[in-house]
C-alpha cells in the first residue's frame, strides 16, 4: 500500500489537469496511467482528427482563391503531418511533464477497491494498491459505442480510433453516423481520396446543431462527391473481399473499410464501483464541484467524458480546474462557494460549452440553439444574418457561403447563444463564450467595433438588425 493525498484514475487531459491542479496546491498526488499519457485526444481523436483535417481545409479555401493553383493533395504528406502532430503516439514528453510537476506515474488498469482505495494491476500482473487521503478523481473517458451487430468482430470496423490513425486511403468508405465524428471523418477521408457513403439513421445530419449550419454541411459534403443515406438503418453486414452493409430498405451497399461513428459509452464498466456502493458501468454523474453524489465524505470526482456533463477537451480541462481546486479547498477545510460562476463550479458545462465542428463548411457553437430554448421554455430573440454580406467574407474567399444566428434574452438584453457556420468561423467563438459569460448587455456590446474587414463585422451587422428582424420565441405565449 502507498499513500497519496490524491489518486487520479486516467491519464486524459482531464485526468492530466486534475493531477496538475492538486499537485501545485502542495498535495501528494498520484496519476494511473491505462494507456499513454494524453490518451484518447492526443493519441487518436481530437489531435490528429484535426491534423487530417487542417489540409483538407486549406486545400479546399485554395482552390476558391484567386492567383493560387494547389494542385492535388498529397496524401502521404498529409499522413505524416498526422502522425508528426501526434507525437507518433509515444507519450514520453507527457509523462515527462507530469513528473516534472511533482506527479508519480503509475501505469496499469485502476479500480477502486473499497472508500478511498485505489487497485492497481500492471501488464505483468503485478498488483499496486494506492490509498487517497483526501481524494480519488475518475477521468476514465470513453471509448465508441459498438451498435449490436451480428458477427461485429468479424468485419473489423473502424472507429474514431482507426479513422483517424489509418496508414491508406479506402476507395470506398462506409460511415454509420450522423454526428460530429462522421461529418469531420468524411470530410477529411472524401478530400483524401475515398467515396464516402453516410448511413443516417434519422432523418438530419448533425441533430445537435442548428438546421440552417447542418443544411450547409451536408451541401457540401454531397458537392465533394459524399453520399448521405437518411432515415435508413444497418440491419446486417459482412466481410468477405470487402463489407456489405444490408440497410433497412434492403439494399446492400458494399465498401472497402467501415467506420462506426454511432456514439460513445464510458469507460466505467471494471472501475470497482460497486465496492463504494454505487451502481457498476454506465455514467457516473457528478455535481457541478465534479463530486460523485451518494458516496460518503465527498472523497470520489468524476470529472471529463465520464461525467456525461460535456464530451469536450476543452470543457474536460475546465472541470479539471473546478476539481483541483474544490479537492485542494476541501484539503485545508476551506467552504466551498456553490453560486454559479464562483471557482468550484462548473457553470459554463450547462450555459457556455462553445464547440468547432471542422468540417467544410466549419460550424461553431455555444449556448443555446433556437431547438434548445424550445426545449426548455426560454424566451428569446432569434436573429440571422448572412455571413457572406459581410465585408470580410469577400476578402476571404469569392462566393463565401455563411451565416450566423444569435438568441438574446429579451428580459436582460443578454446573449443566450450563437452558432456560426462558413469557412473561418471558428475564430468567432471565443467572443460569443465571452459575451454569454460575461453576461454582457447589448448596450454594452455596440462598444465592441469589430476591425475592417474581418468576419467579426457580423457581430455589428446582427445587432443592428435585431430591433427590425429579430424573430421572438416565446414559451407558453
Amino acid at each position: 500500500m502507498r499513500i497519496f493525498d490524491v489518486v487520479v484514475i486516467g491519464a486524459g487531459p482531464a485526468g492530466e489537469d486534475v493531477a496538475a491542479r492538486t499537485a501545485a496546491a502542495g498535495l501528494n498526488t498520484v496519476i494511473v496511467a491505462a494507456g499513454p499519457a494524453g490518451e484518447e485526444c492526443s493519441s487518436w481523436a481530437g489531435e490528429p482528427g484535426k491534423a487530417l483535417l487542417r489540409p483538407v481545409l486549406l486545400h479546399a479555401e485554395a482552390r476558391g482563391t484567386p492567383g493560387i493553383d494547389p494542385g492535388a493533395l498529397d496524401v502521404e504528406a498529409v499522413l505524416r503531418h498526422r502522425d508528426r502532430m501526434s507525437g507518433g503516439r509515444p507519450d514520453r514528453p507527457q509523462a515527462r511533464s507530469l513528473e516534472r510537476a511533482g506527479i508519480t506515474v503509475v501505469r496499469g488498469h485502476g479500480r477502486l477497491s473499497g472508500p478511498r482505495i485505489v487497485e492497481v494491476t500492471s501488464a505483468d500482473g503485478a498488483i499496486l494498491r494506492l490509498a487517497a487521503r483526501h481524494a480519488v478523481a475518475v477521468c476514465t473517458g470513453t471509448r465508441a459505442a459498438l451498435p449490436p451487430l451480428p458477427g461485429l468482430a468479424a468485419l473489423r470496423p473502424w472507429t474514431s480510433r482507426e479513422a483517424t490513425s489509418a496508414t491508406r486511403v479506402p476507395p470506398r468508405l462506409a460511415i454509420v453516423g450522423g454526428g460530429a465524428v462522421a461529418v469531420e471523418m468524411a470530410t477529411a477521408w472524401q478530400a483524401l481520396g475515398s467515396q464516402v457513403t453516410l448511413v443516417i439513421r434519422g432523418p438530419e445530419l448533425l441533430p445537435r446543431v442548428e438546421r440552417f449550419a447542418a443544411g450547409l454541411v451536408a451541401d457540401a459534403l454531397r458537392a465533394s462527391g459524399a453520399e448521405l443515406r437518411f432515415g435508413t438503418t444497418v440491419v446486417a453486414a459482412a466481410r468477405a473481399t470487402d463489407v456489405r452493409l444490408t440497410l433497412s430498405g434492403g439494399e446492400v451497399l458494399h465498401a472497402d473499410e467501415l467506420l462506426l461513428a454511432t456514439g460513445r459509452v464510458p469507460r466505467t464498466d471494471d472501475l470497482g464501483l460497486e465496492t463504494v456502493g454505487l451502481r457498476p458501468g454506465g455514467w457516473l454523474p457528478s455535481d457541478d464541484t465534479c463530486t460523485v453524489p451518494g458516496v460518503t465524505g465527498d472523497w470520489l470526482y468524476a470529472v471529463g467524458d465520464v461525467n456525461q456533463r460535456a464530451f469536450l477537451t476543452h470543457q474536460g480541462r475546465y472541470q479539471a480546474r473546478i476539481a483541483g481546486t474544490v479537492i485542494a479547498d476541501r484539503a485545508r477545510n476551506h467552504p466551498l462557494d456553490r453560486s454559479p460562476w464562483s471557482r468550484h463550479t462548473g457553470t459554463a458545462d450547462l450555459v457556455a460549452a462553445p464547440q468547432v465542428l471542422f468540417a467544410d463548411p466549419q460550424v461553431a457553437f455555444v449556448g443555446l440553439t433556437a431547438a434548445d430554448a424550445a426545449r426548455l421554455g426560454r424566451d428569446a430573440d432569434i436573429v440571422d444574418y448572412d455571413l457572406g454580406l459581410v465585408a470580410g467574407a469577400h476578402q476571404h474567399s469569392p462566393g463565401y457561403r455563411g451565416r450566423a444566428r444569435i438568441l438574446l434574452d429579451p428580459a436582460r438584453g443578454t446573449l443566450l447563444g450563437a452558432t456560426f457556420a462558413g469557412r473561418g468561423v471558428a475564430e468567432l467563438l471565443q467572443s460569443a463564450t465571452f459575451a454569454i459569460t460575461g453576461e454582457i448587455p447589448l448596450d454594452r456590446l455596440w462598444h465592441a467595433v469589430p476591425a475592417f474587414p474581418t468576419l467579426s463585422e457580423v457581430w455589428l451587422r446582427l445587432l443592428e438588425t435585431y430591433r427590425d428582424t429579430a424573430v421572438p420565441l416565446r414559451s407558453g405565449r
